[in-house]
């Protein structure tokens, strides 16, 4: 004979509840939604990879300028220094034909004799993104294809002047070379030269 079941008591839960289907078809569309969730991170992170990577090559571009100047900068820096205190005089040639330049040691009173292979200090070439515009000295010659020199000596350069480079965008940059004091100077633009003053436009204070 059944026994009957006391009131109040909960009822057996079914073996298959109803809201079980809903759950596993909830659940695919939560993983839908992840799926499309990847795909919008993975296209923040290729984005932010190429802009990574703009930035860069940009960045080394204008390091390859900045680099190939400061080598020349720091090339007549070292030959003002090394003359200042050695009394040796040395010659920075600057072959605007070649885009290159060579710095050799002055042993003999011809200057006008070609570098030999036992003068010559170190050298180098301009290449890619960087290239002399022209020089200029402070006697009032220029020159935009030719060669030009600088010489040192124990007491400072022969002549001061400036030699303009261009990088890619044709932006300029100038090394100003003052025969009064052996820094180099590298310069953002194209600034006038400073050309010596006389006697006469000296007032006299």
């Amino acid at each position: 004979m059944p026994t009957d079941r006391p009131r109040g008591s909960p009822s057996r839960a079914p073996l298959l509840r109803p809201g079980s289907v809903v759950r596993r078809s909830g659940g695919a569309r939560s993983k839908a939604f992840t799926l499309v969730e990847l795909i919008v991170v993975m296209s923040l992170l290729s984005l932010l990879v190429l802009i990574a990577q703009v930035n860069l090559f940009g960045m080394l571009r204008r390091n390859t300028f900045k680099s190939q100047v400061q080598d020349f900068v720091s090339t007549m820096q070292m030959a003002a220094s090394h003359a200042a205190e050695s009394g040796q005089r040395y010659e920075m040639i600057i072959n605007l034909a070649e885009q290159s330049y060579l710095l050799r040691e002055l042993t003999d009173s011809d200057l006008t004799a070609l570098p030999s292979v036992e003068q010559t200090v170190t050298e180098g070439a301009f290449q890619g993104n960087c290239r002399i515009a022209y020089v200029e000295f402070d006697d009032g010659t220029y020159t935009n294809e030719d060669k030009a020199r600088f010489r040192a000596g124990h007491a400072g350069w022969q002549y001061g002047g400036k030699v303009v480079f261009l990088d890619e965008s044709e932006q300029p940059y100038a090394v100003i070379v003052n025969r009064v004091t052996p820094i180099i100077q590298l310069i953002e633009g194209d600034p006038p030269l400073m050309t010596p003053k006389t006697k006469e436009q000296v007032p006299f204070l």
